[in-house]
């Protein structure tokens, strides 16, 4: 009897760093390696530009071609990878972002069953002008029609697509790694600096928080972690206020583990404010390292955090006023420190995640 085979389709590989779905493919591939699947996962070439040689060696990767830029690497890429999906013909395929939806009729016509996960709400983030916007929802309008399953991060993007696609799904989250002492990067005291960590785009409050930091710096060391990946207006910000401001650190792109680890487990608040999404892989894996949080204010961080961490407006004013308040509070940080860890250990473990995609793959694969 032979192993159901998966492929992946939708991220930059395996293993790879950039974000939220490549975290998840880096511990999901082996799982389902370990519970008798022969996985293999599409990439984008670069799969190997970190150095790091921690991939498995039961996970087959295959780089496929398309166009590097903003707007077409997600479409280019992912019709590339669904081709020689359809052609290779797997038991089943699992499917990252909607805008692998146009593709989805492709491995409906060999007979090739999809588990969608839809990520957050694209078609509304800051980011993309009229036109992406208006692919990205044409784009979940095809996976509603030809996904067989979904999966949503969160209970509150679920409900979305009921609403507006008539659409039901499984919700399967993200996990964190959790902490384990580990020290503090050079030049920074634990518990001694406010910690923002994101993608450097709109509706991340990046701008907000740039301006907050002058203030806070007054005071606090501030530590940035993040880029746009392509330059442009708030990078020359932070690039500015770090020439003339010491307390101000940008780490830019991180992409070993430990090092963004280390930043969330001995930071005394971190800053989210991500806005457009469902649940955000970041923000749980702060709240595993036990970082003392404050949120932008959305349905969706409440989902996560609940009672384990303070909610602001996306104003400059507020998000001073409850950095500071932490950062001068070290019995509330703790307290908060403490509900997260004990939350995440309820909800938000990586062998509970990837219990659930096995057992929906599965579910597809018979």
């Amino acid at each position: 009897m032979t192993n159901p085979s998966v492929h992946i389709i939708g991220t930059r590989g395996y293993p790879s760093y950039y974000g939220g779905f490549e975290t998840l493919v880096r511990r999901l591939a082996p799982y389902l390696a370990d519970q008798g699947w022969d996985v293999t996962v599409y990439g984008r070439g670069r799969t190997a530009d970190t150095g790091k040689a921690d991939g498995d060696s039961r996970i087959r990767s295959i780089d496929t071609v398309g166009v590097e830029s903003k707007s077409l690497s997600t479409l280019s890429y992912g019709l590339t990878s669904t081709a020689h999906c359809a052609f290779a013909k797997p038991d089943v395929a699992l499917v990252m972002n909607v805008a692998n939806g146009f593709w989805l009729p492709l491995l409906r016509a060999r007979g090739i069953p999809t588990l969608v996960n839809v990520d957050g709400i694209e078609w509304e983030r800051a980011k993309w002008g009229s036109a992406a916007k208006k692919l990205f929802r044409a784009g979940a309008t095809a996976t509603a029609r030809h996904a067989d399953n979904l999966v949503f991060d969160s209970k509150a993007l679920g409900t979305r697509w009921t609403d507006e696609f008539n659409r039901t799904g499984e919700f399967i989250p993200y996990g964190g790694s959790f902490g384990k002492d580990r020290p503090v990067v050079d030049g920074l005291e634990r518990r001694g600096y406010i910690l923002m960590v994101a993608r450097f785009v709109p509706e991340n409050t990046v701008g907000e928080f740039l301006e907050a930091a002058e203030k806070l710096s007054e005071r606090w060391d501030v530590v940035v972690v993040g880029s746009s990946g392509y330059g442009g207006e708030l990078e020359d910000r932070l690039t500015a206020l770090t020439e003339r401001n010491a307390r101000v650190r940008w780490f830019g792109h991180v992409s070993d583990d430990e090092v963004l680890f280390s930043l969330w487990e001995n930071c005394g608040v971190y800053f989210h404010g991500h806005s457009v999404g469902g649940t955000n892989p970041a923000l749980v894996q702060a709240m595993a390292l036990g970082a003392p949080t404050v949120a932008r204010e959305t349905v969706f961080n409440r989902e996560v955090l609940e009672h384990s961490g303070l909610f602001v407006e996306p104003s400059p004013l507020e998000i001073i006023a409850s950095l500071d308040r932490l950062m001068s509070e070290p019995d509330l940080a703790a307290h908060l420190s403490t509900e997260a860890i004990d939350r995440a250990r309820r909800h938000y473990t990586w062998n509970s995640i990837c219990a659930e995609y096995n057992r929906a793959l599965r579910a597809l694969s018979k």
